[in-house]
């Protein structure tokens, strides 16, 4: 069987070896290795095949004995093949899993101004893409030189905005390059970040209804390419939307919000069970952070002190993947919780008649009307929910509906 894996500095939370699974019929490891080691590794690793990633797109070509055309024409390579002689042979798939990506997002660069933000490896391959496919101007912007991120105003008449940066990937997650409101002619923006699903920038972009992408498809798509350069053998294209998919199904969130009592915790941990994964409450969160409950908090600080305490709970749950997470009741009355959540996560509305709702041990219920508070808060449930699940039966029915939903 081949031995084949990814190269790259730090790759603890990387989607490729559930990618390379899928496409199968061969071994695929993480390859974690320092800068002062990778020559050695080149030279002497027992692998067959490799795809590359951060910081190592330019730094491998100088081991390869031979360059496939589009990574002679991008200077990047992603994708390394050992020959039979024991030479190195240097390809890029990226390109392919880029025009790829355009072409699923109807984001049509001909005739347009792109911003590629990042100068690396991917942010050459993105320029090489887009001028092959009839951009009018592809300027790269980066830290230094003189199209810089403190000159953005030079390019307000931009159509198109590429990141390449890691900025605002896991565990970064809340930052973005650049701000969207500078740019009042952009048409479409694409994130080559795929965890979180939503970063900041591609947040903005939603808020400002922009056409927009994150770069899960791009990872697929080159995958895809890529095993068949390992192996030799062609690969169907519909693998593509199979795996997206299945990946992009598979590592969202599913955030529970609604009244106190509606029954959000039991539903949590009945889903997570169902899906076979890990259950999180934001309330257990709140307990971890300070040591004190969210009851004790509300009493001795008040509310304004424990909505400041569930915020940085959620800031860190909702960086994670693959979670059910089963949050407070108020959530919803902060709106910066909104992105926190939204970024890797579908959420929904368990909404329960309000005579069903469970009040023991609930201060903010039982201080006053219910109808009152629900009043306040059902539009803002509204506002933050991708689906609504009633819960005025059996909880079983009730994570029937949800999965049913997600599916």
């Amino acid at each position: 069987m081949l031995k084949c894996g990814l190269l790259g500095e730090t790759l603890g939370h990387s989607y490729s070896p559930a990618i390379h699974a899928r496409l199968g019929g061969y071994a695929y490891r993480l390859y974690e290795v320092a800068p002062e080691q990778l020559g050695d590794f080149l030279q002497s690793g027992t692998f067959d095949a490799l795809n590359v990633t951060i910081p190592y797109k330019r730094a491998v070509l100088p081991y390869c004995a031979a360059l496939s055309d589009t990574a002679e024409a991008t200077g990047s390579v992603n994708t390394i093949v050992r020959r039979a002689d024991g030479t190195l042979y240097g390809d890029n798939t990226d390109a392919y899993g880029f025009e790829s990506l355009l072409r699923r997002s109807g984001i049509e660069p001909e005739g347009k101004k792109a911003l590629v933000l990042g100068s690396g490896g991917a942010g050459a391959t993105v320029c090489t893409v887009l001028k092959a496919l009839g951009a009018r101007e592809v300027v790269v912007i980066s830290r230094s030189g003189e199209n810089n991120y403190d000159h953005l105003e030079r390019h307000a008449d931009a159509d198109l905005i590429v990141n390449t940066t890691p900025l605002g990937m896991y565990p970064d997650n809340g930052r973005a390059a650049v701000d969207l409101t500078r740019f009042p002619r952009c048409e479409g923006v694409l994130d080559l970040i795929y965890n979180p699903a939503r970063t900041a920038l591609l947040l903005q972009a939603e808020h400002l209804d922009i056409p927009r992408a994150n770069g899960l498809w791009m990872l697929v798509a080159q995958a895809k390419r890529s095993a068949e350069v390992f192996t030799g053998k062609r690969i169907a294209d519909g693998e593509i939307e199979r795996i997206a998919q299945a990946l992009s199904r598979r590592m969202e969130n599913i955030i529970l919000i609604g009244m106190p009592g509606c029954g959000k915790s039991e539903i949590a941990k009945r889903l997570a069970s169902a899906l076979g994964r890990d259950c999180a409450d934001s309330d257990e969160a709140v307990r971890e952070l300070t040591g004190r409950t969210p009851e004790e908090i509300l009493r001795d600080d008040g509310e304004e002190a424990f909505r400041a305490v569930e915020t940085r709970a959620l800031r860190e749950l909702g960086k994670r993947s693959a979670l059910v997470i089963a949050t407070g009741g108020g959530c919803v009355t902060r709106e910066e919780n909104y992105p926190l959540l939204h970024q890797n996560g579908a959420i929904v509305w368990i909404r329960r008649p309000l005579a069903q709702l469970a009040r023991k041990g609930r201060p903010l219920s039982l201080a006053g009307d219910l109808s009152e508070l629900y009043a306040r808060r059902a539009p803002l449930y509204a506002r933050f929910a991708d689906i609504v699940a009633d819960n005025d039966g059996a909880p079983d029915e009730t994570v029937r509906i949800i999965l049913d939903a997600l599916a």
